[in-house]
């Protein structure tokens, strides 16, 4: 099961549009609190002058750069980025705005979202955190939600017009923890695996693609004898895009052959089934809390356009084939493919969850 190919067939688009946010869409994050008015859109911050290439701690070259901008225009940001992070961490208490300040703006223009990085500092103590500021991207907002609904983690951002924030989520870097963690004595392998496993099956569930190494962290979290390990995704650009039903498998991309490889070494047929099971009936349980919201944003998300034509034939006739459903065969976007697939992938779980009783 846990096989990796390296076939040119497993590499996302280089290139994937930013689908806009409909009315449809809009109305559904002003309900739930998503659609706020910000004091700094993304368009403000593409107004830099130049930037120059950004090092790590260990002076290495990375994707970011540190945006440049005039007197004016900086003084004009800092006043409201510190307040989108007051609104962030603090629902818009800005009696803390003083000592704060915006200690750097990074850019990257590696992706599609092109995001800008946005680094907030404590004045008194120099204690520092990130959020970042990225255009709005419907298949990307999607993602978000579906994460914030159905997955173990909660997910704050907010939108505004065009605009979109993305509080940080902290985390070893996938790429990095492969580097300097998988083969360390002091990991647990077999709880990391049983996550990875987990963590693959929440991709393919909820139809998130592209998540190599790059694009997800790793949480370690000291337990009482040991450690508990959580992968987060940090990237919702392929959300519902790819029509390939690999590339919204993570075992399928060449970055993650050393977790496949851990994964096999250290867990069983059996096991590798019960935690699939385990993180299928907990993704029924968070659907079955929230049931209303997930019917709207499925509503909604059935009629919108995310993806091109021919990646959603493509993929409803993969995910026909591997689970023998021609129900597939009838979606005609890619809301409705997801629809199926949480349909098709969570039956059995489903059917496990009693109902709650009517209200005389």
């Amino acid at each position: 099961m846990y096989a990796v190919t390296d076939s040119e067939n497993n590499k996302p688009s280089k290139k994937k549009p930013i689908y806009p946010v409909n009315a449809a869409l809009r109305k559904y994050l002003t309900k739930y609190g998503r659609e706020v008015n910000l004091p700094v859109s993304y368009q403000d911050l593409q107004h830099f002058r130049y930037t120059l290439p950004l090092k790590d701690k260990n002076g290495n070259i990375t994707a970011w750069e540190q945006a440049s901008y005039d007197m004016r225009e900086w003084e004009y940001l800092r006043v409201g980025l510190v307040k989108i992070y007051a609104i962030l961490k603090t629902e818009g208490d800005f009696s803390f705005v003083s000592h704060l300040d915006v200690a750097r703006i990074d850019f990257c223009s590696f992706g599609n979202s092109q995001p800008f990085r946005i680094r907030i500092v404590n004045k008194y103590n120099d204690n520092y955190d990130h959020y970042y500021i990225k255009r709005a991207d419907a298949s990307r907002i999607y993602g978000l939600e579906l994460e914030h609904i159905l997955s173990p983690n909660r997910m704050t951002f907010f939108t505004s017009k065009q605009t979109l924030i993305e509080e940080h989520i902290p985390g070893i870097p996938g790429d990095e923890f492969i580097k300097n963690y998988l083969n360390s004595p002091a990991t647990n392998h077999v709880r990391f695996s049983k996550e990875f496993v987990k963590f693959n099956e929440r991709c393919f569930i909820c139809l998130l693609g592209d998540m190599r190494s790059y694009n997800f962290v790793v949480d370690i979290t000291p337990d009482i004898e040991d450690v508990q390990y959580r992968i987060r995704a940090i990237d919702f650009d392929q959300e519902c895009y790819e029509g390939r039903k690999n590339m919204y498998l993570p075992q399928f991309f060449k970055e993650n052959f050393p977790l496949v490889q851990t994964a096999i070494k250290h867990l069983n047929k059996e096991s590798i089934e019960q935690y699939q099971a385990e993180e299928r009936t907990m993704i029924v349980f968070r659907l079955a809390a929230s049931r209303h919201q997930i019917k709207e944003l499925m509503d909604i998300m059935s009629l919108d356009n995310i993806s091109k034509q021919e990646k959603i034939e493509q993929l409803r006739l993969e995910l026909a084939g591997h689970f023998g459903q021609v129900a597939f065969l009838q979606a005609k976007t890619m809301g409705q493919v997801l629809k199926t697939q949480l349909k098709q992938t969570l039956r059995k779980s489903l059917m496990l969850v009693p109902k709650k009783p009517k209200i005389k």
